[in-house]
């Protein structure tokens, strides 16, 4: 079959449409729960220490099934697996909603996550399948969208669940996984012919051995602190701050969301300012300690005067997650070769998402056996101050692959 240029303008443009939905979908119940944990507890009894395990889904889910995402991708092509993820955030919404005890709204949550995961992997590719003229843009938008999802959650959750009760709260994000869906399928079925005389692309993998080494290297692993430092402070956040502002700063569950809110909202221009910030910066290690001052102002602030500025110290705080995008950039300049961005990329995900998936459970055990928020804010600030040293080795101008030679 001839692809005409109308046929392929046609397809790009579904596809674009299809990159920025999917986008919208994969932060929405990641912040979804906590500003509602009031109302789903009189119906389903949650512990402290079920709330950080239900805050620590995302991350581990994340890592999990990202793992598995390429093995997926090889049987099926991108679009199919694509389909198949969307299809999880709608069967886990659902189940989310629909929970009449604690196990079914785990499962839910696993459904859900298992399939944000999936199409966190996915997107970039996808990208280059359709845009290989327009990565940077393209990549930008979804980018900008998916932080834009991030903080909507937040604001709706407590007027929902006060207006229709906290099922359908939870439940309504199906919806626009469902329109997500749309082009997607009708992509797959206009383009069949298309599909069956090409092979779908591979999401590439670094060496084994290559794998093996990059253990052993100060830049993998100054920048999979920053990466897990960010991880693990926001998740711990978007699981707590809600409960940990009604309690320590008295504002009410509305407020809370809303507060949760802006903590998403300041990471938006930080999405768009710190990757070419980063680029065109001598020494990206700066960065690291602003996200670092980032850090430990806010949760100082929440600590000590939870109360005063609180929209302040919770827009600092908010600040501090500036350390994804750009540890994410670092992959890249910090890399000679493509297997190098390749195997950094799997190594600071991988263990940025596992040690960021201790935030929200950590905090939430400290606040059990405490009964209060000073100590989980003092281990919050410790994280904090723990990427100084990381710091350090990325203002070193280094490559991966000066570190694996030596090691060697």
């Amino acid at each position: 079959m001839i692809d005409t240029p109308k046929r392929q303008s046609a397809g790009r443009a579904l596809a674009l449409v299809g990159i920025v939905l999917v986008a919208a979908n994969l932060r929405t119940a990641v912040a979804a729960l906590s500003p509602i944990v009031t109302q789903v507890s009189a119906d389903i009894p949650l512990g402290a220490v079920f709330i950080g395990v239900l805050g620590m889904l995302p991350p581990v889910c994340f890592a999990v099934f990202g793992i598995f995402a390429p093995v997926f991708t090889r049987r099926l092509g991108l679009e199919p697996v694509l389909i198949l993820a969307l299809a999880a955030m709608v069967l886990g919404h659902l189940a989310r909603g629909l929970s009449g005890s604690l196990s079914w709204l785990i499962i839910g949550s696993v459904i859900t996550f298992a399939g944000m995961g999936v199409g966190n992997i996915l997107l970039p590719p996808l990208v280059k399948r359709y845009f290989p003229d327009r990565v940077g843009l393209v990549t930008s938008l979804y980018v900008t969208v998916m932080s834009l999802s991030t903080l909507l959650p937040p604001l709706v959750a407590v007027p929902v669940a006060d207006a229709a009760g906290w099922r359908v709260s939870l439940g309504m994000w199906l919806a626009p996984a469902l329109v997500a869906l749309l082009p997607w399928l009708t992509l797959l079925l206009r383009e069949r012919g298309l599909a069956r005389s090409r092979a779908a692309p591979v999401v590439e993998e670094a060496e084994p051995a290559l794998l093996g080494r990059i253990w052993r290297s100060s830049i993998a692993w100054a920048i999979a602190v920053v990466f897990a430092t960010s991880s693990l402070n926001a998740y711990a956040m978007f699981a707590w701050l809600p409960q940990l502002l009604i309690q320590s700063a008295g504002v009410t569950p509305g407020q809370a969301g809303t507060l949760l809110s802006l903590y998403a909202a300041v990471g938006l221009p930080c999405a768009l300012v710190i990757p070419s910030l980063t680029v065109r910066m001598r020494n990206p290690g700066l960065l690291v300690y602003a996200g670092m001052v980032a850090f430990v102002a806010g949760d100082l602030g929440l600590l000590l005067a939870p109360s005063t500025l609180t929209f302040l110290w919770v827009g600092l705080a908010g600040l501090g997650p500036l350390l994804f995008p750009l540890a994410l950039v670092l992959i890249n300049l910090r890399t000679r070769s493509h297997e190098g961005a390749v195997a950094l990329s799997g190594f600071v995900q991988g263990v940025g998402y596992t040690l960021g998936a201790l935030g929200p459970l950590v905090v939430g055990v400290l606040h059990q056996l405490t009964g209060g928020w000073q100590w989980p804010l003092i281990f919050l600030i410790a994280t904090g101050l723990a990427i100084s040293l990381a710091g350090a080795v990325i203002s070193r101008p280094h490559l991966l692959e000066d570190d694996l030679r030596a090691t060697r």
